[in-house]
């Protein structure tokens, strides 16, 4: 069965998902035990850009209350992490993590010269690049890049979502996005696509090859991350949003034998210029749902402190309300880091001052790209250097 260049760009959801296949991914397709003490990374991203202030408040503030006379958070509203600081209250699960002291915070996380534009500071945040420069390849990428070359334990990163994100791809290795692995498995088994793959002749069209060559390895990576995903399929109730189900997925491949190191998720949107309170509530709800029963699954099946889940947003919002009880774009932001395994534990640094700011907005006082060291080269384990293209201070967080 041949098809022409072009019919074969039109075939559907497969043929586009073959294209974000890693080659290192067939060399899965032996299975590795994975035990616990394996560390793995799982980034939640808060995409619209999620307001800080309104996340972790400053509830003795008088200027938080000032600016916001309408849409701040009352402090009796507010669960409490300490006598000046409270956490949103849809927020309850991060509340009691932070009870146990298994939640962290940083608090004014940004990088120079801020970019207000959603795409633009994504892909600063994805990219990991200064604000002057264009990068075309992401952080999670370049670690692939860098660990999965010529290495005898290759390691893999997978997106829940239909298309991957900046952050996966790196000159010569990309993580895999899909959003179910038993439809994905369902759709490479269909006959349509198995009679092409059997049927491919060599041609002379490298394109057209490459195509085929990349659609072959996702029938066989599809057939086995599905197989990965029954292995130990989780017993916990899971919230049935797409985030509940996307921490689902990833809870059962942690628990099995696949050797993924980084998992990558996002939720949103965030960007609240209108009626904040209402929407941020929603998504929190959201997030703290799907949080708790994921954290309880990796608890009770002893791989808690194996976890660290990263929360970030791509910037956060001016300090003072608009006239719409919403908050428009603004600069740094805070991180959750969410783990059994924290060396610092709670508030890590002061919160924003309110009394000190550009223009309206936040001044970072931390660089996002020293998180990113700090996970690479502490947690993964991965020269940090050599991926981030310099080298930037380590925080103490884990």
């Amino acid at each position: 069965m041949i098809l022409k260049r072009r019919e074969f760009l039109q075939i559907g959801s497969l043929a586009s998902a073959t294209l974000m296949m890693p080659k290192f991914l067939k060399a899965f397709e032996q299975p590795h035990w994975v035990p616990p003490g394996n560390k793995v990374l799982v980034i939640l991203q808060l995409s619209g850009g999620n307001d800080g202030l309104n996340t972790v408040i400053p509830v003795t503030d008088d200027l938080y209350y000032k600016a916001r006379p309408r849409l701040g958070i009352k402090k009796l509203d507010a669960l409490s992490f300490t006598t000046d600081v409270g956490i949103n209250p849809a927020l309850a699960s991060f509340k009691a993590l932070y009870d146990e002291g298994n939640l962290s915070v940083l608090n004014s996380v940004g990088y120079p010269n801020p970019d207000r534009s959603h795409f633009r500071s994504m892909d600063i945040w994805q990219s990991a690049s200064d604000s002057k420069d264009y990068v075309n390849t992401g952080w999670v990428g370049r670690y692939l890049d860098a660990q999965c070359s010529g290495c005898d334990k290759p390691t893999q990163a997978l997106e829940l979502d239909d298309m991957l994100s900046l952050a996966m791809k790196g000159e010569h290795q990309k993580g895999f996005a899909f959003t179910d692995p038993r439809r994905l498995y369902s759709s490479s088994n269909e006959k349509f696509y198995k009679d092409i793959n059997k049927g491919h002749p060599a041609t002379t069209d490298d394109t057209v090859d490459y195509l085929y060559k990349t659609m072959s390895a996702t029938l066989s990576s599809a057939d086995y991350i599905f197989k990965q995903s029954k292995l130990h399929p989780t017993a916990e109730t899971y919230p049935a949003t797409e985030l509940g189900k996307n921490l689902k997925t990833i809870a059962s491949l942690i628990m099995s034998d696949i050797n993924t190191k980084i998992y990558y998720v996002s939720v949103g949107s965030f960007d609240t210029h209108v009626g904040q309170d209402g929407q941020q509530k929603r998504l929190f709800t959201e997030i703290s749902d799907a949080v708790k029963s994921f954290t309880n699954d990796l608890k009770k099946n002893n791989r808690f402190d194996d976890v660290l889940l990263m929360t970030f947003s791509e910037f956060g919002r001016r300090v003072a309300q608009n006239a719409s009880n919403g908050t428009d774009h603004g600069t740094a932001n805070n991180m959750f880091f969410i783990g059994g395994d924290l060396k610092q534990k709670g508030i890590i640094n002061d919160m924003p001052n309110l009394a000190d700011l550009n223009e309206g907005d936040l001044k970072f006082q931390v660089d996002f790209k020293n998180v990113y060291a700090t996970v690479l080269h502490k947690w993964l384990g991965a020269d940090d250097k050599a991926i981030l293209k310099k080298q930037y201070d380590y925080l103490q967080f884990i």
